[in-house]
């Protein structure tokens, strides 16, 4: 955790105490984020917890302003977690804290509710900037995230969900992996095999004429 997130702008004000939750399954990794929070002037850490699921069950009496939040976690992953916890608790900021910077998770991420998405080699002054923006209003990624968002969000053609073709089977396929389910888990939610996964995921790209999965996923929510 070294080179880190880039804010285009900096709020002028300086933001009051706040309260971070870490949701990480490294030890090492969740005991050095807790220092620097607790370091700095402006925060301190609430809690911390090692997979999604104890996040789930403690994160609603834990009640932080802001919960930062790794992705490939065990039992639950982090865009699952973000996803149900902002439902419960929509006061809560969530910021992605993470080694993946394809779009797929950058999409996923944002669309269950994170305001921010930062990369693990941020630094400490980084990541504290990056937490005192979350207060202040913004939502801060590193530059090759937000070129990707912007990416994402090019215009696709205009094609109704119910046009599409797809079975009842392959929407709910899809369904779970807009809800940030890895295909992993979409055979065990399914009770399928992991190669059936891949077959339903092929012919959802045939019949919506795409090529990754955030073009499926903004194809698919185009009404």
């Amino acid at each position: 955790m070294k080179a880190g997130p880039e804010q285009t702008a900096s709020p002028s004000a300086t933001p009051k105490m706040a309260t971070v939750s870490v949701v990480e399954d490294d030890p090492r990794t969740r005991a050095i984020l807790s220092e620097w929070i607790n370091a700095s002037a402006n925060f301190r850490c609430k809690s911390s917890y090692g997979d999604g699921k104890l996040a789930l069950e403690h994160l609603p009496a834990d009640q932080p302003d802001i919960a930062l939040v790794d992705i490939n976690m065990p039992k639950v992953n982090g865009v699952e977690c973000v996803r149900r916890l902002h439902l419960q608790c929509p006061a809560m900021l969530f910021v992605i804290l993470t080694v993946y910077e394809d779009a797929e998770h950058i999409f996923a991420a944002l669309s269950a509710g994170a305001v921010g998405y930062l990369l693990k080699r941020s630094s400490p002054e980084e990541l504290i900037g990056a937490l005192n923006y979350v207060v202040a209003g913004g939502s801060p990624m590193t530059t090759v995230v937000a070129r990707k968002v912007a990416q994402s969000f090019q215009p696709q053609p205009a094609t109704a969900a119910a046009d599409t073709g797809l079975s009842p089977r392959e929407r709910q396929v899809l369904d779970l992996v807009a809800r940030g389910y890895f295909y992993k888990e979409i055979a065990s939610e399914l009770g399928v095999t992991l190669n059936t996964v891949h077959t339903f995921i092929r012919r959802i790209y045939e019949k919506l004429h795409v090529r990754t999965r955030t073009e499926a996923i903004a194809k698919y929510r185009v009404k």
